[in-house]
Parts: structure tokens; C-alpha cells; sequence
């Protein structure tokens, strides 16, 4: 077997020094903080992404990453099993050495010298003992690095344009390079996919995603998502390093980290946060964002000379109607290849002819075909006596009257069959979420790509915020969400409404405020199955309301004398509560006072599918 592994003599203790940037590039950093109690895992990203190829990897300590304990390479004709069970070996051999350490034995050999001089003189058995059940394998990714530094030339314009519109720090637009290595096609077998690495329920929230497009894949519309999510999670949070965590880990994940720390300083989270969510991805996410940031400020420093690819350039029209794609090819005259890769969004059932192009998709064309429009495409295909992609001959339909007559194929699934998809779609993303990590990392960028291509193995993948409150308190109460009322409690838990109103002395037909504490009786219902039933209302509402709707971007309204949030709702097109409620999680809507400046999320219908 063609395999040699590397034993290091100098690869253990503190990393190389400091490689943070010039203090004159750290004048604008205070959004974005380089925390020094951090800098050696930063410094252990650096190397990952910039001297070790996908063929070598690290074994290190998973909580310490100043300690890498042996670097190894495999030669390229090694089958992914013999990488495996060569990790494994000297996985455990390290572990003995720790635990031979652990037990206070003086006969060391060399190399447990090596580590037991890199501990200290003070280390205890405690410590080699604990360090013994940290030992992991990080693949090298050097290469896909480079890959990406080459690939994001590509977008770097359009992201750097979308994120200054947004007010987005500009350092955000290497976040790719953590998802994805800015590889638009990268799908992982979690369901994370594109640039952005959206799960399919987190992007319906502002991107088309159905069986005729899936803006996912589109780097552009994802790109303009991911600042939304981006500018959601920092309102939400209020700090960019908890903010590009909750990227990873969830806006509500990184509240209850937050709260449960008592600040929000990302070094003491990272160091002292203990939750079975918050793994080694989520601990690692914001360390390897800094790292990729500070390759890609000074890539010739760790590359040497690269070409970043020319920036994408292309003409964009707005069907008028719904377009069959062999219409469109036959009127364009372009072929398939050419207008897939301009249009990546576009699923696999639209080149087959089983579904059309829906009503308003920007369609890109070449950059010199700008002599289309939309009117011209409709008096086009009109011209041409096309319908559903069949050239109708000896037809006398007017100009322009055959599309405007095509019809969606297919009937649109109702709302209930949207919300199951979407309670599906979230419920194999908590599964994923909730799996622990397997016993052995991948060992191969084929086995990477497919946990996910994100460069933090674990799968990177953007989060939907959630802020109602679901905690049952102690002594039984909970406090009232949007949407909710005694009825509902009645149901979940399986009692009269009039028993609740009577614990809580209510009064008939008095409604329950929200924000008040309830008192709930678990007699006839566990405190899981009324939680498990809360939380389904409250997808199934938000699920509903998705399934016809996407955020396109957000307003400030500022609030008037005797402004109550249901006048809010209403002055603004009669949006959800909870969906206000979402985009201001701090403000006392109970106590409203005129000039309160509320974020008010731009929604729009999406197109029938």
C-alpha cells in the first residue's frame, strides 16, 4: 500500500506566530474582531486552508487547536478505506501515548516526551486523560481553497454590491469560501446547496425553491439571500461574530448561547459555551471564517500568483408568461448547454419539458443579446405558433396571443400539501442537526464533499431564525406567543377551555395577552407532547405562510401615537404577527410608544409554480 504519513517534530505545541493582518487593514475591523484568545485556532484554519492539500490532514486535539499532534499524507492511488483504517491507527496510538501519559508512567519514548514537554511540567493526569478522548482528524483543503480564490472572481462584484446596499460589513463576502469554496453547484447529502449553502426550508424563507427553479443554485439570487439572512441574524443578535456564528448554528441557538453566557463576547462562547448543538463546527465557525478573511486579504502570500476568474457578464429578461424551455431554445436559437449554465436555477423537469419556466423569472441570456425583451420574446414565440414547446403549423393565432395563453402544466399543490413539505423539509433538517458526529471525519474530499462541502466538516449551513419562546417554566406557566389563544392550549394538552380559564382566573371570552404567564395543567398531557404540539402550530403557520411568500428585503417604520402591533401589522399590508415579531425580538410592543423605529420585512407573492 503506496501510503507514508509524516511524523512531526516540530508540529506540536503553539502554532505558527501571529498572522494577523497589518494594524493599519485592523483600523476598520471593530465590526468584525480578531479576538487574540483566538488567534491559535486561526492560526490552525490558516494551515488547513493554505499548506495542507485534501490529500494530507492533521491529527489534533479537537478543543485545543494549538495542538496538532502528527501531520499525514496519503498517496493519491489509496482507497478511501485504507485512508480510514490508517487514521484509525494512528488515532490510537496517540491516545495511548496521552493515556500511558495519564497514568504517570516515567518511561517515555521520544515522541511522548515530545507531547509531555508541550503540556508542561504542571500538566495532570486529568488533563492527558481528557486530551486522549479529543484527538480528531481534520482533512487538508488547501487545494479547493485555491479553487475557490480562483472561482469567486466570478461574483465578487455582484456580493460586494449587494452587501454595501445592505450596510453589510464588506469582510462577509469571503463567507463562500467557509460554505463552499465558492463552488455554485455544491449540493451536500444533508440538503445543503449552492454558494450560500441554503437547506431547502431556510431558503424558501427568501428564494424560490420548487420543482421548476431552485434559486439555491443561482450564485446571484442566493447571494442577495444570504445578505438578507446575514442582516437578519445581526439585528436579531447585534454583534457580526454572533451574527456569522448563528450562520451555522442558528439565530435562536446563538441567543440561548448568549443568555446562557451573560455576554456576547464570541471568545467566551466559544471557550466556555456547553451545549450537544453546539459542536465542533459551530466552535469553529467564526475562528475559520477569520482564517479564510485573512488568506483572501493576501492570497499571494500563501498561494503565490493566481488568476481570479473574469466577473460574470449577462442580459437578463423577465418572461411575460409561463415559457416552455424548447420554445424558448428554438426562438433564441441558443443551445441547452449554454443557457444552463447562465441559468443554474432552472431544474431538471424544465429542460425535460415537464414543467415551463414560471412568469416573472429573470431568464439570462449572453451579454450581447441584449436586443431581447420581453415583449420581443412574447411577439417571438407568437410568431413562431409555439405552444408547450410544439410548433403549431397552419395555426393563425395572433402575435404574442400563444404565450400570453400558456398555462402553468400541472395544478398547483394546495396549502395544506405546503405545509407538509415544508414541516418535512424542517423536519430532516432538526434530524441532521441533531445527529452526532461520526466516529471517524471523512478522509477524502469525495468523503468532505458529501458530509457537506463546507471546509468545517460538519456542514455549514444557514439557519431560519426562530424567536417564540417555548420554555415551560418550573411551575408550570408559560408565557402567550402570537397566534396562540386558550383554545388552543385546551387542545394541546387535552382539557376544557373553561378548566384553563379557571386556573388562571379568566373571565369567559376574555382573551389571553401576549407576553402575560399562563399557567398550564399537565394532567392529561406531558410537557413534551404540549411543547411538541406548540411547536407544530406555530411551522405549520409559519410553513403556510412561506409556501405563498418571500422577504425581499426590509423597511423601518416608525411608530405613530396609539400604535399597537396589530395596527402595525395592518399599516403594513397585514403581515403575521409573529413575522414582526421575528424582525423585532427586543421591542415592548405591550407598551408601544409613538417613535419607535420597527423593522418591517418587504414580502411579495411568490409566483404560482
Amino acid at each position: 500500500m503506496k501510503l507514508r504519513h509524516l511524523f512531526a517534530t516540530a508540529m506540536l505545541g503553539l502554532l505558527a506566530a501571529s498572522l494577523l493582518p497589518a494594524p493599519a487593514a485592523q483600523a476598520a475591523e471593530e465590526r468584525i474582531p480578531f479576538p487574540p484568545q483566538l488567534q491559535p485556532d486561526v492560526d490552525f484554519w490558516i494551515r488547513v486552508y493554505s499548506e495542507i492539500s485534501t490529500s494530507e490532514g492533521f491529527l489534533h486535539d479537537e478543543r485545543d487547536l494549538s495542538l496538532v499532534y502528527r501531520k499525514m499524507k496519503f498517496e493519491s492511488d489509496v482507497s478511501p478505506r485504507a485512508r480510514r483504517e490508517a487514521v484509525e491507527a494512528e488515532r490510537k496510538k496517540i491516545e495511548a501515548m496521552l493515556r500511558h501519559l495519564a497514568s504517570g508512567a516515567t518511561d517515555l519514548s521520544e515522541e511522548e516526551q515530545r507531547i509531555a514537554d508541550v503540556f508542561g511540567d504542571g500538566a495532570s493526569k486529568a488533563r492527558y486523560a481528557a486530551a486522549a478522548r479529543r484527538v480528531r482528524f481534520q482533512l487538508g483543503q488547501s487545494d479547493r481553497f485555491r479553487e475557490g480564490l480562483e472561482r469567486s472572481g466570478t461574483w465578487e462584484a455582484h456580493i460586494a454590491q449587494t452587501f454595501a446596499n445592505l450596510g453589510l460589513p464588506p469582510e462577509l463576502a469571503v463567507l463562500p469560501h467557509v460554505e463552499s469554496s465558492f463552488n455554485p453547484a455544491a449540493y451536500s447529502k444533508v440538503g445543503a446547496a449552492g454558494l450560500w449553502q441554503f437547506m431547502r426550508g431556510t431558503g424558501k424563507r427568501f428564494l424560490r425553491v420548487d420543482d421548476a427553479v431552485d434559486e439555491r443554485m443561482d450564485p446571484f439570487r442566493a447571494t442577495e439571500a444570504a445578505a438578507q439572512l446575514l442582516d437578519f441574524n445581526y439585528r436579531l443578535l447585534g454583534s457580526w461574530p454572533l451574527a456569522l456564528t448563528a450562520y451555522n448554528h442558528g439565530a435562536a441557538g446563538m441567543r440561548r448561547a448568549r443568555d446562557s453566557m451573560g455576554t456576547d463576547d464570541i471568545a467566551t462562547i466559544v471557550r466556555g459555551y456547553k451545549s450537544p448543538s453546539f459542536g465542533f463546527a459551530s466552535r469553529n465557525f467564526y475562528v475559520s471564517f477569520l482564517a479564510a478573511l485573512s488568506i483572501d486579504r493576501d492570497p499571494q502570500k500563501y498561494f503565490g500568483d493566481l488568476k481570479r476568474h473574469p466577473e460574470a457578464r449577462f442580459t437578463e429578461v423577465e418572461l411575460p408568461a409561463y415559457v416552455p424551455m424548447p420554445a424558448l431554445q428554438e426562438v433564441l436559437k441558443l443551445d441547452k448547454d449554454k443557457l444552463a449554465s447562465l441559468n443554474p436555477a432552472v431544474r431538471p423537469a424544465v429542460w425535460k419539458g415537464e414543467r415551463f419556466l414560471p412568469k416573472g423569472y429573470h431568464l439570462r441570456l449572453p451579454e450581447d443579446a441584449r436586443q431581447w425583451t420581453a415583449q420581443r420574446l412574447a411577439t417571438e414565440l407568437g410568431a413562431a405558433n409555439l405552444y408547450a414547446g410544439q410548433p403549431r403549423r397552419g395555426s393563425h393565432a395572433k402575435r404574442g396571443a400563444v404565450l400570453a395563453s400558456i398555462a402553468p402544466p400541472g395544478p398547483r399543490p394546495s396549502a395544506s400539501q405546503a405545509i407538509s413539505e415544508t414541516l418535512a423539509d424542517q423536519r430532516a433538517e432538526q434530524r441532521v442537526a441533531t445527529q452526532r458526529k461520526p466516529a471517524v471525519e471523512a478522509v477524502t474530499a469525495a468523503e468532505a464533499k458529501e458530509d457537506g462541502p463546507s471546509l468545517v466538516p460538519g456542514g455549514a449551513v444557514a439557519q431560519a431564525a426562530e424567536v417564540t419562546d417555548y420554555t415551560i417554566g418550573d411551575d408550570n406557566t408559560i408565557r402567550v406567543a402570537a397566534d396562540e389563544t386558550i383554545g388552543h392550549y385546551a387542545d394541546w394538552l387535552g382539557l376544557t377551555a373553561s378548566r384553563l380559564r379557571a386556573l388562571n382566573h379568566l373571565r369567559a371570552r376574555s382573551p389571553v395577552i401576549m407576553g402575560r404567564s399562563l399557567k398550564m395543567d399537565f394532567s392529561k398531557a406531558s410537557r413534551e407532547q404540549f411543547e411538541q404540539k406548540r411547536r407544530a402550530y406555530h411551522d405549520a403557520l409559519q410553513a403556510s405562510f412561506f409556501a405563498a411568500h418571500r422577504i425581499t428585503g426590509t423597511q423601518v417604520y416608525v411608530t405613530r401615537r396609539g400604535d399597537s402591533l396589530w395596527n402595525v401589522t395592518q399599516r403594513n399590508g397585514g403581515l403575521p404577527t409573529w413575522l414582526v415579531l421575528q424582525y423585532n425580538p427586543d421591542i415592548d410592543f405591550g407598551g408601544l410608544r409613538a417613535g419607535v423605529e420597527i423593522v418591517i420585512p418587504k414580502v411579495e407573492a411568490v409566483p404560482a409554480a
